[in-house]
C-alpha cells in the first residue's frame, strides 16, 4: 500500500443526467475463465462506507483489498449474464476479469455487482464497486456533471429499434413510421432520451413506456404491451436470438442506427492511476490481437523483443512503473484473452461479428486502435 487508508460514510450524490447506453439483457456465451457469484449493490456493502485513500488512488485500495468490485448489468445478453450457477458470463463480464487479472493477477477475483440503469452511477460515487463494465455510454453530461471518467471505447454500438413484422414494420422502416406507436424502453438511459428526440425530429408522435429492467421491457413487448422496443443494435440481436417466440417474427431497423453509442469501462473521476491501469489492461488486448498474440499462443511470445517484449514484462517493461506487477499484462491475454478472444467467445454466438463493423481492427477498416506501448 503506497499511502494510509482512511474510510469515510459515502454521501448519496443526486445525479442530475442518469443515462445509460441500452439497457440489453440476458447471454449465455462461455467466457475464457469462470466467474464469482453477482451480488446486488446493497449486499455490497450495508453500511455505505467509501474507501478513501490519502494521496493515493484506488489503485491502491482495489490491491488491499484483494478484490474488484466490478458493476455489470447481470442481465444483458452476450454482455454480463448471470448464470443459474451464480457466475457471470459476457464481454464485459470478461473485461472486469481482464482487469482482475491486471491488477490482482487473478482473474477471478472479481466480486461482480448486479446494477440498473439508475443504480450505476451512485454505485460508483458510493464505492459500491471501482469499475463499470455495464453497456455505459460517454457522453459530455456523464464525463462532466455527472462525476465519470471513460477509458477506452471497447464496444461500437447505436441505437435501433425492433418491431414486429406482423404489425407492418420492416428492415426499410424509418423513425417517421413510429406516428401512433407505443415505444417501450428502460427509464434513465440514453435510449430514453434519443428516441424521444428522433421520433419529435421525424414529426411522429409517440408513447413512451419506460421500464427500470429490460426483462420488464421485453416482457411487455412480447406480450403485445408496446408496438415498439428500443436499445443498442447490439442488445436486440442479442434478444432476437434469445426470445423472439415462435409464433412472430420481429425485424430491426433502421440500417443506420439512430445514435452514436460508444460503450466502455467507466470509473470515478480524476484518479489517473486507476484510469491507467483499466485503460491499459484494454489496450493491451487490442495491441496483441494486432500481432496475433492470444490466450493459446502467448506463452511462446515471452521474451519477444520490442513492443511485445514490453507489454508482457520483458526489458523496458513500463507495468511496473504504474503500480502493476512487470507480467500484468501477460496474465490477461494467459487467463482471458486478447480483444479478438473476449469478442468472438461471447459475441459472435448471438451474430455479431468484427467483419465490416466499426469493431473492427483500424487494420482491417475498423474503429479499434490502441497508442503504442513504449
Amino acid at each position: 500500500m503506497k499511502s494510509k487508508l482512511f474510510k469515510f460514510l459515502a454521501l448519496f450524490l443526486t445525479i442530475g443526467v442518469v443515462a445509460a447506453a441500452c439497457g440489453s439483457d440476458s447471454e449465455e456465451a462461455a467466457p475464457a475463465t469462470t466467474a464469482a457469484p453477482a451480488t446486488t449493490a446493497a449486499e455490497t456493502t450495508t453500511t455505505a462506507q467509501v474507501e478513501v485513500v490519502a494521496e493515493g488512488s484506488l489503485l491502491d485500495v482495489v490491491q488491499a483489498r484483494g478484490t474488484l468490485n466490478c458493476g455489470v448489468s447481470g442481465s444483458a445478453v452476450a454482455f454480463s449474464e448471470t448464470q443459474a450457477d451464480g457466475s457471470v458470463t459476457g464481454f464485459d463480464a470478461d473485461y472486469c476479469r481482464a482487469v482482475a487479472a491486471a491488477v490482482l493477477g487473478d482473474a477471478n477475483a472479481v466480486n461482480f455487482v448486479a446494477l440498473t440503469a439508475s443504480e450505476r452511477f451512485t454505485a460508483v460515487q458510493t464505492g459500491d464497486v471501482d469499475l463499470l463494465m455495464r453497456n455505459t455510454t460517454w457522453t459530455q453530461s456523464r464525463d462532466s456533471s455527472v462525476g465519470m471518467d471513460f477509458g477506452p471505447t471497447t464496444y461500437y454500438d447505436g441505437q435501433q429499434l425492433m418491431a414486429r413484422v406482423s404489425d407492418g414494420f420492416s428492415g426499410s422502416s424509418t423513425v417517421a413510421d413510429l406516428d401512433g406507436a407505443v415505444v417501450c424502453t428502460n427509464v434513465g438511459t440514453t435510449t430514453e432520451k434519443n428516441i424521444a428526440e428522433a421520433a419529435l425530429l421525424a414529426g411522429a408522435e409517440i408513447t413512451l413506456l419506460g421500464f427500470e429492467t429490460s426483462d420488464e421491457v421485453y416482457e411487455t413487448f412480447i406480450a403485445g404491451g408496446c408496438d415498439i422496443t428500443t436499445t443498442d443494435g447490439s442488445a436486440l440481436v442479442g434478444r432476437k436470438v434469445k426470445q423472439q417466440p415462435a409464433d412472430q417474427e420481429w425485424v430491426i431497423f433502421p440500417a443506420t442506427p439512430i445514435s452514436k453509442e460508444p460503450l466502455g469501462p467507466t470509473y470515478g473521476q480524476n484518479d489517473s492511476a486507476w484510469a491507467d491501469a483499466i485503460n491499459w489492461t484494454v489496450y493491451a488486448t487490442i495491441i496483441m490481437d494486432e500481432y496475433g498474440i492470444n490466450q493459446a499462443n502467448v506463452d511462446a511470445h515471452v521474451g519477444d523483443e520490442a513492443e511485445v517484449g514490453r507489454l508482457l514484462g520483458g526489458d523496458g517493461e513500463l507495468q511496473t512503473g504504474m503500480g502493476l506487477a512487470a507480467d500484468a499484462f501477460y496474465q490477461v491475454i494467459k487467463q482471458v484473452g486478447n480483444y479478438s478472444d473476449i469478442y468472438n467467445s461471447n459475441l459472435n454466438p448471438v451474430g455479431l461479428y468484427r467483419d465490416g463493423s466499426a469493431n473492427a481492427g483500424w487494420l482491417d477498416g475498423g474503429l479499434i486502435y490502441a497508442p503504442p506501448a513504449r
